[in-house]
């Protein structure tokens, strides 16, 4: 591609109004300088690897890695695609492969300023988010992210969980994933070196990098207590995110993170590898290359497609409604009861009642489930 222009620049529009991002002339005389990597290397080489898994028949993959609820890299997993095919010979060759598709669909980018490194958090003190938002073209985000890479610091751009159903119709159909159920919709995440910080997803996740480089450091759900999250209904990504730094942790104001890193394991992936991600582990995601795609798949826990009445965080944001401010007794006296119906083993809550007689407790037809949430939703919305 030419060279940037010396002038120019970018406009995102935000809540505010629109933001201009000028294009500086030359980045690199304007002082920047690199930041010092030995401390994030050193680290990086001290966690755990990710487990890998050779096998590749889709049978196997589900019964022993989906099921295991351990995660795995798959190496190579999708290096046939057209797609990596394409990013292999260039950045620019992926640019018009995906350009075959793209119906000029918006999706949401966010923009980061230089000074962030592409690192997605909070504003200082929480009280915003560090980023711009967006609504663009796949392809035009794209064509901004290989602008970017002629500047010696740039700004971070990216598009984020577009689903690619309405972004890209009929790359799907050239990239098939058989391991993953056809009503399971994949999603794209392009763009330049971004780093989303730890945070979680209650889903089943398979990543699958088209372009570029990304390392992922995850931690297991019962570290939950040694990572600091942040609040959980005001976060720069949806999901709840750790306040701590990974790569450069402040021990004095988060001491308990240094046990979480003995627990942490850490891989990084290249075009055609795959990434398996159970829910709810912690993940700290790292876009390496300077023009980054990957393809993920989010399905529920239980099977089947993502659908919001089975959100498992739904319920513990209702149970923190109701139940986190009773007294000391009343709450240990719920928590046996979740012990009992929620976690406990299903089958001691009901082998002392008739098979007919266990309503909830026992098989439930996806009809009742339809009219026990409906009829859970009207009791809800009269207590307005």
């Amino acid at each position: 591609m030419p060279p940037l222009p010396a002038g120019g620049g970018v406009n995102f529009m935000t809540r505010g109004g629109l933001f201009h991002y000028a294009y500086p002339g030359t980045c690199a005389a304007a002082g920047w300088a690199p930041r010092e990597r030995s401390v994030r290397q050193s680290m990086q080489q001290s966690l755990s690897a990710i487990p890998e898994f050779a096998a590749r028949e889709d049978e196997v993959i589900r019964k022993e890695l989906f099921a295991s609820g351990q995660p795995a890299v798959l190496r190579g997993f999708v290096s046939e695609w057209p797609s990596v095919k394409a990013a292999r010979r260039s950045a620019a060759t992926l640019l018009e492969y995906l350009r075959r598709f793209d119906r000029g669909h918006p999706v949401d980018a966010v923009l980061t300023p230089p000074e962030v490194e592409g690192r997605l958090f909070y504003s200082e003190g929480l009280g915003g988010f560090n980023f711009v938002r967006n609504r663009l073209p796949l392809t035009q985000v794209a064509e901004q992210a290989l602008r970017y890479a002629a500047f010696a610091h740039p700004p971070a751009v990216a598009a984020q969980s577009a689903l690619i159903r309405d972004c890209l119709p009929g790359f799907s159909a050239e990239n098939e994933l058989t391991v993953i159920g056809a009503d399971i919709l994949p999603r794209i995440w392009l763009g330049t070196t971004i780093t989303t910080p730890l945070h979680l997803d209650e889903w089943n996740n398979l990543g699958c990098v088209v372009s570029g480089r990304r390392r992922f450091t995850l931690f297991p759900p019962e570290q939950i207590e040694n990572l600091y999250i942040g609040p959980l209904d005001f976060a720069p990504t949806g999901a709840p995110m750790s306040l701590v730094r990974l790569h450069e942790p402040d021990f004095a104001r988060f001491p308990r993170f240094r046990e979480a890193l003995t627990h942490a394991l850490s891989a990084e992936l290249e075009a055609g590898d795959a990434i398996f991600i159970p829910p709810l582990w912690w993940h700290h995601v790292e876009s390496l290359g300077q023009f980054n795609v990957l393809v993920n798949y989010w399905w529920h826990a239980g099977g089947g497609p993502m659908t919001g009445a089975a959100s498992g965080f739904d319920s513990l944001l209702h149970a923190m409604l109701n139940l986190r401010t009773l007294p000391p007794h009343a709450r240990a006296a719920w928590r046996a009861l979740f012990e009992r119906y929620v976690f406990g083993p299903q089958d001691e809550t009901v082998e002392h009642i008739p098979a007919a007689r266990r309503g909830i407790l026992g098989d439930i037809p996806p009809e009742t489930v339809i009219r026990l949430r409906a009829e859970l939703a009207q009791r809800l919305s009269a207590r307005k």
